[in-house]
């Protein structure tokens, strides 16, 4: 038998399923109603993070767009085939911040029943677009129990320019009964809480970093550490937006062609796991 308190931590590993054109930050160079009218590039690089998750023999829960779903459903389908949880991350990908209470009701439901219809399975969690739940919209969690939602992901307790909530609970709580929140990894240093959780910091950052920060949770908090990945990440030959600031073309294009061989050092040297797995949330 083998005595599984000798084990490493199994931590969760969970991609955002959105597309280049479609990311918070680009929005002011995008119109929302040419989304229909561009070249989608997310099932080629979903196939890439499905083909590296097999090779390393990992699970993942996918945070997948209803409109993305809507569109691909054999995307949808070939990652729930693969064994990994497919959880939601909103229809439209507008941040809960710019939504009334009814309008994110409406969004949360419409991406719930459709990749339900999908999978045939309960869909379980929900990432909030840009991590926008925090202090300015608590109801937020409300509407998600309401949906019939058992977890969110939706807040990372840092402080950032587009979002964060940097007082919040580093690990999950209990957000409303019923409801639990499992924020984004950071580590704690000098009283602040430092980004661990992959995107951008992934890819600006030298890989030791990361594994030092995962390291760090697992072996001195004794704690599972949540990991973000895009597809559009692994994606070097995306359009470049025209128009963007120097800030935001740093933060989206920097090291993209870096991160497919940072994520399969990531997947050797830790374990992970499905989100509802990890945290004992599965149906």
């Amino acid at each position: 038998m083998i005595d599984t308190t000798m084990m490493p931590i199994r931590n969760a590993m969970t991609v955002d399923v959105e597309d280049y054109f479609q990311v918070s930050a680009l929005a002011p160079h995008i119109e929302r109603a040419t989304w229909d009218a561009r070249v989608c590039r997310v099932e080629h690089n979903v196939d890439r993070l499905l083909s590296l998750f097999s090779d390393r023999g990992a699970r993942a829960t996918f945070f997948v767009l209803g409109w993305i779903a809507e569109r691909h459903p054999q995307v949808v389908r070939r990652i729930a085939a693969a064994g990994h949880e497919v959880a939601s991350h909103g229809y439209e990908h507008r941040r809960c911040t710019e939504m009334t209470r009814a309008e994110l009701a409406g969004d949360v439901s419409r991406a719930k029943r459709l990749l339900e219809d999908l999978t045939g399975e309960a869909v379980n969690g929900y990432r909030a677009p840009s991590f926008s739940i925090g202090t300015a919209n608590p109801w937020a969690f409300d509407v998600l129990l309401e949906a019939g939602h058992r977890y969110s992901s939706s807040v990372y307790p840092i402080s950032h320019d587009h979002y964060g909530m940097p007082d919040a609970p580093r690990f999950p709580y209990e957000a409303r009964p019923g409801l639990r929140e499992i924020p984004i990894a950071t580590v704690k240093c000098l009283g602040r809480n430092i980004p661990a959780g992959g995107g951008g910091y992934f890819r600006l950052a030298p890989y030791a970093v990361s594994r030092w920060a995962v390291r760090r949770i697992n072996e001195v908090d004794h704690r599972p550490a949540i990991f973000y990945v895009h597809p559009w990440e692994l994606d070097p030959g995306q359009p470049r937006i025209a128009g963007t600031s120097i800030k935001t073309r740093f933060r989206h294009y920097v090291n993209l062609h870096k991160t497919e061989s940072r994520l399969d050092r990531l997947l050797r040297d830790f374990r992970w796991g499905r989100m509802d797995d990890v945290f004992g949330l599965r149906t």
